[in-house]
């Protein structure tokens, strides 16, 4: 048996699902005022000045926190439901399908939130590797519990969870530069969708 592990957004999707689950799932006037407060932080991100981990951490503390768990739960399926589902790239889906054909362990690995993330994963029947927000009795606080699941966070909890000696060959996965030491973990790489040393 091998193990695959995929990156989520840009991967499986054709683009990212971050930002639009957050429209989806942040209130209209929250959602306003965000987009003024943060935009020199998104664009200073698009630009490469600022990092994905520092842009996140700063619109999960800005749109979520006071938020009840189980709203923004509902709204991520929804999300899920009426947009994820036609984001999907059908060759993802087919190595996922190959993999699973194979009797391979699969495993999601992204910096994407526990809250959106698990009911996809859940629905496909693969495990999951992620950023989790903290909840104080069902009520977000904006703040990650534990560290954002990118850059080298994605390989530190892969090995805390796996054992990759395990697995005859290690399959990964990955479309930006957030991925690439999730990649190096791996004896068959690939960085957006084609095969690298």
């Amino acid at each position: 048996m091998d193990l695959a592990l995929f990156d989520f957004d840009g991967t499986i999707t054709h683009r990212e699902t971050f930002p639009g689950f957050v429209r989806a799932s942040v209130g209209r006037r929250r959602l306003w005022l965000g987009n003024v407060l943060l935009a020199p932080h998104v664009i200073g991100y698009k630009l490469g000045w600022v990092s994905g981990q520092a842009v996140r951490r700063r619109i999960v503390a800005f749109g979520y926190r006071g938020r009840r768990e189980q709203e923004v739960r509902v709204a991520a399926a929804r999300y899920l439901d009426e947009v994820v589902a036609t984001q999907l790239r059908p060759e993802a889906m087919q190595r996922i399908a190959w993999h699973r054909e194979r009797g391979d362990r699969i495993v999601v690995v992204t910096a994407n939130l526990e809250l959106f993330v698990s009911a996809w994963c859940d629905a496909q029947g693969l495990e999951y590797i992620c950023s989790h927000l903290e909840t104080r009795d069902g009520v977000l606080t904006g703040r990650y519990l534990g560290r954002d699941c990118c850059g080298a966070e994605k390989p530190r909890r892969v090995r805390e969870r796996i054992e990759l000696s395990d697995y005859g060959s290690v399959y990964a996965y990955g479309d930006t530069v957030e991925d690439l030491d999730l990649l190096a973990l791996a004896d068959r790489k690939y960085y957006r969708w084609r095969e690298v040393a």
